[in-house]
């Protein structure tokens, strides 16, 4: 059965996208069963995953309106390893349509249950805001990974969600909880993001991976070619932390069994 992770953040800009992909490529290539959801319109994750978002016939849309199963919509990424639910602009308009819909919030949960047992980890890449998309990323989540920067502003940005997870656990989701905190774009030479590394450490404890994923330009160049950093330059400093943080994350879904 598989574990179903959001990556959220409401702050935009601190490297979710790159966070699914990145750790979908990993999981795959240490033998785990994964499937990437896009839930947002933009479909950076869907064409950071080596698929083209023009091209799909059925998409996470038709999924949440019930006019597709998951099993019609996903697609095999081939290079990485992993299959996609993938999404296009398309979606922007699931916002408006899905308000009027029985169980709106649960649309996606209903939908994963059916395929389920064909992975070990189901990945949710969620859109910055707190929208109907992303309430339905965190109802049907056993947990969410959040990726954040060591800044103060993203110390702002992590208040917010933690009481919006807070919310959802208590009026929707009893299962949802804070997996952990997944330090990225991280430099070492920057003693602010030493002292928010610190502080973040102190208040969260375990909650904070081990794994610090670097600044790094190789990650940053990788979706352009459409590929995760993992599988366009595995030996790459970035790559090779989000490989550990993959091993991470079994062993932390191991403890948590």
């Amino acid at each position: 059965m598989a574990r179903i992770f959001c990556i959220a953040n409401q702050k935009g800009g601190v490297g979710k996208t790159t966070t699914t992909v990145n750790l979908a490529a990993g999981l795959a290539r240490i033998g785990q069963r994964v499937l990437m959801v896009d839930l947002d319109p933009q479909g950076n994750a869907t064409m950071g995953s080596g698929v083209d978002k023009r091209a799909l016939e059925k998409t996470v849309y038709d999924v949440l309106l019930g006019e597709a199963e998951v099993a019609q919509a996903r697609v095999d990424s081939e290079a990485c390893g992993y299959q996609v639910l993938g999404a296009n602009r398309e979606l922007a308009g699931a916002e408006v349509e899905l308000v009027d819909l029985p169980e709106r919030e649960r649309r996606l949960k209903q939908a994963l249950a059916a395929v389920q047992q064909d992975y070990d980890f189901i990945l949710i890449d969620c859109p910055p805001a707190l929208s109907l998309l992303t309430l339905n990323g965190l109802c049907c989540a056993h947990g969410v990974i959040v990726p954040m920067q060591c800044e103060y502003f993203a110390l702002e940005g992590l208040s917010d969600l933690v009481n919006t997870i807070r919310q959802v656990h208590a009026n929707l989701n009893p299962e949802l909880q804070i997996i952990g905190l997944l330090r990225v774009m991280f430099d070492p030479r920057i003693t602010l993001q030493q002292q928010v590394s610190e502080q973040l450490k102190g208040h969260f404890g375990d909650k904070v991976f081990d794994t610090v994923i670097p600044r790094n330009v190789r990650l940053a160049e990788a979706p352009s070619y459409g590929l995760p950093g993992v599988v366009f330059d595995a030996g790459a400093r970035g790559s090779q932390a989000f490989l550990a943080f993959a091993q991470e994350m079994v062993q932390r879904v191991q403890r948590m069994q």
